[in-house]
């Protein structure tokens, strides 16, 4: 099975990860992009996010590893593209936004779940204002409103938006995946 797990940044993926890689050692974690995107930059910017998009697409597109769980997959980057573009009143580059959306939709195809971590109040991570709060909150509204997007997604990929507490989230995770496929 290969899972991409998606949120916002402090949105609790890391935790989620590995909690479930402890009980599941036998997947291949492919950690957040943007631990190789260094040459874009720290800040938030067009640039960072579009290399960060590339490197997840490839990621996903080239490990054959079966059984894989990503933190953060190419979706999350193009909601990033947009939620920057929404807060700075700029429209994105359309043909940045073509290639991303091709990527996006070719790196789906080689994935089986996506496991979205919505901001909740009930179980808020503190965010210092340094981390870009208003960017995470945009961003998790552009996240949210991609995953209803079948053509992007693709139609054998199951969703599920999970949140609560930490083991909440392990426990609402391994249900779904035992579930049936839809």
């Amino acid at each position: 099975m290969r899972i991409v797990v998606s949120g916002t940044h402090a949105s609790g993926k890391s935790t989620l990860i590995s909690d479930f890689h402890l009980r599941h050692p036998d997947f291949v974690v492919l950690p957040d992009a943007f631990e190789d995107a260094e040459d874009a930059g720290d800040a938030p910017s067009a640039a960072l996010f579009a290399a960060q998009l590339r490197i997840a697409a490839d990621r996903l597109v080239t490990d054959d590893a079966p059984d894989l769980i990503a933190e953060r997959g190419p979706l999350d980057f193009l909601a990033y593209l947009f939620a920057l573009a929404e807060l700075s009143g700029v429209d994105a580059d359309e043909r940045v936004l073509e290639r991303a959306t091709a990527l996006v939709t070719a790196a789906m195809q080689t994935v089986d779940a996506l496991i979205v971590l919505p901001l909740s109040a009930r179980n808020a991570i503190p965010l210092p204002s340094d981390e870009h709060p208003e960017l995470r909150e945009v961003m998790n509204d552009a996240l949210l409103d991609l995953i209803d997007d079948a053509e992007l997604i693709g139609a054998h990929v199951r969703i599920a938006e999970i949140s609560g507490s930490p083991e909440e989230r392990l426990m609402a995770m391994e249900e779904f995946l035992r579930g049936p496929a839809t």
